[in-house]
């Protein structure tokens, strides 16, 4: 079939011949730092906050004991952030986690990491998020009533179908709705922060009496706390799968970051002080959906409303988590571990269409036929895995390579003090889950003799380059 580019002396042939006569086709700089203030914030700030902080409380024992494992997560989840806008601003190409694990230690370890993405972490975690939002945008029709399982279905695949469609429509949409649906999940913070701190002001602390008995605090169950609050923080990596995107990334990377988990912290560590205002410990721990259930007891009729804030900042993960991952699917095919037709841009609207569109069919085969929640538990520790790998190759680089330009360095100490946390945790899941990690690390390693099938010894699929005539796609211009 014929080779269509723009400018790289091949000559374009057949229909697309005009549209891309003396055009550039690339991805622009249209990431400002609001922008990446809202792609982080926005892949955050998910469900989580909303149902589920009594994991941590349930696990570390005691009201006081939880806020502080809110407070320490969110600064340990800061000190990987820095190390990662060490290495956005070093190593100044999209793809983050896969690249620079690339970098630092070669295309073999890469390319598992991307296998594992590809066929199992990502579709999970995103029909996963996407369940949630599924759920919470019938709520309000359905109450009190339950919702029919397959009407959740349909309206999670709804859901998907709108976040790829959007992501391949346009980089600047894209964009600008994430912006929006940042606004209105921190207003939805908002809406139990004011309230839950106007109770606390007016005296209503009884609550917060006996917050730090140590009687029901175990110190096995602390470090499962951490775990689940380390998930909660997960995200503030999205930013660097488009650093070749973003405008300025030597200043507005680390910018971004620091902002946006400041921002973070501050939102979770006062929506559970707000929580604890309004509920007993008790209540927390026996309810389903803890923001619906604070709204039931403080806002009255009002509490309808907090279903559907769940649900649009359930649909910002998805679309700041996609726009992200594309971005990391485009690199991994200009560095030869896909086929070539995902580092491809569609040739009017500018988007890397095939990348964007390369995790629809899994993640809708899962939600239908898959046991989402149990691939997840097989992958939670490889996320923590991979994650101290990159950092682990952040102080590699350090000595392998000295004189690389680092426009933003960050101490010693913080990458060292985040890579024994992540080891640490990949241990704790060794220990506490050994059938599941034990299967997910076996999933993982199914990337090694791909690597060999694929890759070393180039035995692709040569159908899939057909789909260049079909999305009107081309190679970008370097």
């Amino acid at each position: 079939f014929p080779s269509f580019t723009t400018s790289t002396g091949m000559d374009p042939s057949g229909k697309l011949q005009d549209e891309l006569h003396g055009s550039k086709v690339e991805l622009g700089k249209k990431v400002t730092l609001l922008r990446g203030i809202s792609i982080i914030i926005g892949t955050i700030i998910g469900a989580g906050i909303f149902i589920s902080p009594k994991g941590i409380l349930r696990s570390s024992g005691s009201v006081g004991m939880s806020l502080i494992v809110w407070i320490a997560c969110g600064v340990l989840s800061l000190l990987g952030a820095l190390s990662y806008a060490e290495l956005g601003t070093s190593i100044t190409k999209s793809g983050g986690h896969y690249t620079y694990i690339m970098e630092a230690f070669g295309p073999k370890m890469a390319f598992i990491r991307l296998w594992s993405d590809l066929i199992a972490i990502r579709p999970a975690a995103m029909a996963v998020i996407s369940l949630a939002f599924g759920q919470y945008i019938l709520e309000p029709l359905f109450m009190p009533c339950g919702i029919p399982p397959m009407a959740v279905k349909l309206a999670t695949a709804t859901g998907i179908t709108s976040v790829m469609y959007l992501n391949s429509m346009s980089v600047t949409w894209t964009a600008r709705i994430q912006n929006i649906l940042t606004l209105s999940k921190l207003l939805a913070i908002a809406i139990i922060i004011v309230p839950g701190m106007y109770q606390l002001f007016k005296g209503e602390t009884q609550n917060f009496e006996d917050a730090f008995d140590l009687s029901k605090v175990q110190l096995s169950g602390i470090p499962l706390a951490f775990y689940s609050g380390m998930y909660a923080y997960a995200g503030w990596f999205y930013l660097n799968f488009v650093t070749e995107e973003v405008e300025h990334p030597e200043r507005t990377m680390p910018l971004a970051i620091c902002i946006s988990m400041a921002i973070v912290t501050s939102c979770y560590v006062l929506a559970n002080v707000s929580y604890y205002t309004v509920m007993t410990a008790e209540e927390l721990l026996s309810s389903e959906a803890v923001a619906v259930t604070f709204a039931e007891k403080l806002l009255g009729n009002f509490s309808r409303v907090v279903p559907l804030f769940v649900a649009m900042s359930c649909f910002g993960s998805m679309n700041g988590s996609l726009f992200a991952l594309s971005r990391m699917f485009f690199v991994a095919s200009r560095e030869g571990h896909l086929p070539e037709v995902f580092s491809m841009i569609h040739i009017r609207r500018h988007t890397p269409l095939a990348a964007v569109l390369i995790l629809y069919p899994m993640t809708i085969l899962l939600l239908f036929v898959g046991d989402i929640y149990s691939l997840l538990n097989f992958m939670s520790f490889l996320r923590w895995l991979f994650i101290g790998v990159v950092v682990l190759g952040l102080i590699y680089l350090r000595f392998k390579k000295p004189d690389l330009p680092r426009p933003f360095k960050v101490p010693l100490f913080i990458p060292v003090i985040f890579c024994l946390t992540c080891f640490f945790m990949v241990f704790l899941s060794l220990y506490s889950d050994p059938v599941n990690t034990g299967i997910g690390f076996a999933i993982c390693l199914t990337g090694l003799p791909a690597y060999y099938i694929f890759i070393y010894f180039s035995h692709r699929p040569k159908w899939l380059q057909n789909l260049q005539i079909v999305l009107e796609v081309v190679p970008a211009d370097q």
